[in-house]
């Protein structure tokens, strides 16, 4: 008995019929993209230059609704990749404890942000309204970190100033009631012979919930040459017994000091005392702590060379 063959497909046949499958599939999903659909699609939203005295809530709009008239391409990039809207609530008008934000007097601006053109489009809304509450105001000092390590040979008098010294914040009662002072970012200046004047920025790093009307402050310092000086003062002891015989050594002390090039020779050894308080001795010692108790105002980096006082009483 013959057996039948079993018919064979060509493989060119088969990679034809598959070519014009593939065609055909590609031409209709062209022509039905190329059709005009109208169709809305929700556009999000995010909100940009807040007033600083408000604070926006949580329930506020997160989208606009856009009828779209166009091909099935740009329909579909707007699904897929979903362009969002900024509004800037610096343009809103206040009305009744909601921020009023008006598409339609908008319109360049977003289409610019959408790119799209309103000649067949559209904003379903005419305005968005979003709710806001007052924030609380308040006026915090400002707290230098500014470290200053001076070259060899100059100092300053005053410490750093800063201009403002202090800044205007708003935000959640809570956080602002329990704050009195904001720090500056820390910065190191090394080697330092010239005035110092720059600006340093605010650390906010943890304050992410309050609005800063200023965000960097000035700082200042005059700086000096200085040189090193030198007195030799007698040592005070106070509160002695009137009934006991103390002696102490040694009688004097010298004092080191730092002075303005131009201030040097207005310092004179009566400008300083040095006390020590026998009050302040404690149970088995045989010695008292010297102390620079007055000095001029203008002098800085004061020390003795010897702290150390000893002592014994005669009887």
């Amino acid at each position: 008995m013959e057996l039948r063959k079993k018919p064979r497909f060509k493989k060119s046949s088969v990679k034809t019929f598959s070519f014009f499958l593939v065609f055909s599939a590609v031409v209709w999903i062209l022509v039905q993209f190329s059709k005009t659909y109208t169709q809305v699609i929700e556009i999000p939203v995010s909100y940009i230059n807040t007033p600083l005295d408000k604070s926006i809530s949580e329930d506020r709009p997160d989208h606009v609704d856009l009828q779209l008239q166009d091909n099935g391409f740009s329909i579909y990039y707007y699904k897929f990749f979903n362009p969002r809207l900024e509004v800037d609530l610096s343009q809103a008008r206040e009305n009744d404890g909601k921020l009023v934000y008006s598409l339609q007097n908008h319109l360049s601006d977003i289409e610019q942000q959408l790119k799209i053109d309103f000649e067949n489009s559209l904003i379903v809304q005419e305005e968005i309204v979003v709710p806001f509450q007052f924030k609380k105001e308040k006026m915090l000092k400002v707290e230098p970190r500014i470290e200053v390590s001076y070259a060899v040979g100059f100092s300053a008098d005053e410490p750093i100033k800063l201009q403002p010294d202090s800044v205007k914040v708003s935000g959640p009662e809570e956080i602002i009631d329990s704050l009195t002072s904001v720090p500056t970012r820390s910065i190191k200046l090394n080697k330092v012979n010239n005035d110092l004047n720059g600006q340093v920025g605010l650390d906010t790093s943890s304050l992410g919930e309050l609005s800063f009307y200023e965000n960097t402050v000035k700082y200042f310092q005059e700086v000096e040459k200085f040189t090193e000086g030198s007195a030799e003062i007698a040592v005070e002891v106070i509160n002695v017994p009137d009934d006991l015989n103390l002696a102490y050594f040694p009688k004097t002390v010298i004092v080191y000091y730092q002075v303005n090039l131009q201030q040097f020779e207005s310092v004179s050894s009566a400008d300083f005392r040095v006390i020590c308080n026998y009050k302040d001795i404690k149970k088995g010692d045989d010695y008292m702590i010297a102390q620079i108790v007055e000095k001029p105002d203008f002098v800085n980096n004061v020390r003795l060379n010897e702290r150390r006082i000893q002592f014994v009483i005669k009887r």
